[in-house]
């Protein structure tokens, strides 16, 4: 669950969208390693290469190895649920609710950091929490992995799926859980749980296949009549920016639809369908990264 996600922003923006302030207050953006390795899309598959934040002390002090805290970014992710009647799955997609904002002139790149904030003004980030790992090949080469901590759905993706991401909701939470020098294991733990900050819609089955790579796969879908609803709250948020502020990709493999192609929505209502029995898995993630004893040395989130 939560392997596939939409991310499309690109590099640059997407360090504006996680602009943070560090101890003494000052506005930062996070520093890119390997960046020409991402690749924006609206159709992420878990093989692809996708952004994540961590701690800079990662890369200066401390030697990476298992169980390291890190925080997965995406414009969220998608669900399916299976129909009771005719087994079909249909796919949903999950994100932070949006708060309406004026728009800003310009999605472009910006030097002063005074101006970060009136700029981005833009799609909230869903942030995940999640486990880093770095395997040395006999080359010498690394390569990163990680896995996205899951937790109980809240009552409101019940219905689509029994486990979700466990979410970092705001600045502080992702701030606390990169921070493994000052914030203890069992302190970090008290960040997974589910959350009921969050919004969702059906959308087509076009994101089945992950080569369709448009804002089609984002694009609501009415369960009921299949076709184009009008946008409200959170919806309409977002089709703002797919339809009007959405910056071009670097290099894009697939050409951008028009305006009056993308679709829009509201709200839906779910249909029951039958669950699994759900899982806990808390004893088994704090022995996990208990695995190495943490240092106190100060953090500094490092995006990948």
């Amino acid at each position: 669950m939560c392997g596939r996600t939409s991310c499309h922003l690109p590099k640059d923006v997407l360090a504006r969208a996680c602009a943070y302030r560090d101890r003494q207050g000052r506005q930062r953006l996070p520093e890119w390693k390997d960046p020409d390795k991402y690749c924006p899309s609206y159709n992420k598959s878990p093989q692809s290469n996708s952004p994540v934040l961590l701690s800079r002390l990662h890369f200066e002090k401390v030697p990476l190895g298992k169980g390291r805290r890190c925080v997965v970014l995406a414009d969220g992710f998608y669900e399916w649920q299976r129909c009771e009647v005719t087994s079909e799955r249909q796919p949903y997609f999950i994100y932070f609710p949006q708060a309406k904002t004026e728009k800003s002139g310009n999605v472009g790149a910006v030097d002063s950091p005074e101006h970060w904030e009136k700029v981005w003004d833009n799609w909230r980030l869903l942030t995940m929490a999640g486990i880093f790992d770095c395997w040395e090949s006999p080359e010498g080469d690394l390569l990163y992995s990680y896995t996205i901590i899951t937790v109980d759905s809240c009552k409101s993706l019940n219905d689509i799926h029994p486990r979700m991401p466990a979410i970092l909701d705001g600045e502080e939470e992702v701030s606390k859980w990169l921070d493994f020098g000052e914030v203890s294991t069992r302190e970090a733990l008290k960040l997974i749980h589910p959350t009921e900050n969050i919004a969702f819609h059906p959308v087509s089955c076009v994101v089945n296949n992950t080569r369709n790579n448009t804002p089609e796969c984002l694009a609501p879908l009415n369960l009921l009549v299949k076709k184009e609803l009008k946008a409200s709250g959170s919806s309409q948020k977002m089709m703002q920016w797919l339809a009007t502020k959405s910056p071009k990709k670097e290099e894009p493999k697939t050409p951008p639809k028009a305006e009056s192609d993308v679709p829009q929505w509201s709200s839906q209502v779910l249909q029951k369908s039958p669950l699994p029995t759900k899982r806990g898995g808390a004893g088994l993630l704090e022995r996990w990264l208990k695995q190495e004893k943490e240092e106190p040395v100060a953090k500094r989130p490092h995006n990948q």
